[in-house]
């Protein structure tokens, strides 16, 4: 096997486990959905550097990459939290919940034909989805307020289609 391939051997690990967080979620085994998609984070910032390191850096791996950061990070978290803490209260809920994954997908296409530069424009999904599957495993042990889903969720939303510079770590 041709060692370039490995970054995108994980990026496909990244998608199937982030895949396996939204069967998880829609059985209403939430935590180990959320830890899922906390091992997908830990998959996506290794991919990058792996690719980096062994030179395999590629157009269809930043491609492939942003399709499995959608699912793992944008689709997965989004349906987490909807189902935890959201599905019950209103039509509201529904669209802060597509609101998240939209502002994902813009974040991810903005990403994909900037140009490379030392900061991120905008959180990058990556950081907001493990946000929410973080505020999920805390839900678990402290009970947090209904209320908190929402508001991190949008605010997550406005953060990642947002203009603020974020560090970057590459």
């Amino acid at each position: 096997m041709d060692k370039k391939m490995i970054p995108n051997i994980l990026t496909l690990t990244n998608l199937a486990l982030g895949t396996l967080a939204l069967s998880h979620t829609i059985q209403y085994r939430c935590n180990l959905a959320a830890i899922l998609i906390l091992i997908c984070a830990i998959l996506d910032g290794m991919d990058g550097k792996l690719a980096r390191r062994l030179n395999a850096v590629s157009a269809f791996g930043k491609e492939l990459d942003s399709l499995a950061d959608l699912v793992s990070f944008g689709v997965a978290p989004a349906l987490l939290v909807y189902v935890v803490s959201l599905s019950q209260l209103s039509l509201f809920d529904l669209f802060v919940t597509l609101a998240f994954v939209l502002c994902g997908a813009i974040r991810l296409a903005r990403f994909n034909v900037s140009q490379p530069r030392k900061y991120f424009t905008g959180v990058p999904i990556t950081v907001a989805g493990s946000i929410l599957a973080g505020t999920i495993l805390i839900h678990h042990f402290f009970a947090l307020p209904l209320l908190v889903f929402p508001l991190i969720m949008i605010s997550m939303s406005y953060l990642m289609v947002s203009k603020f510079k974020v560090p970057g770590w590459k």
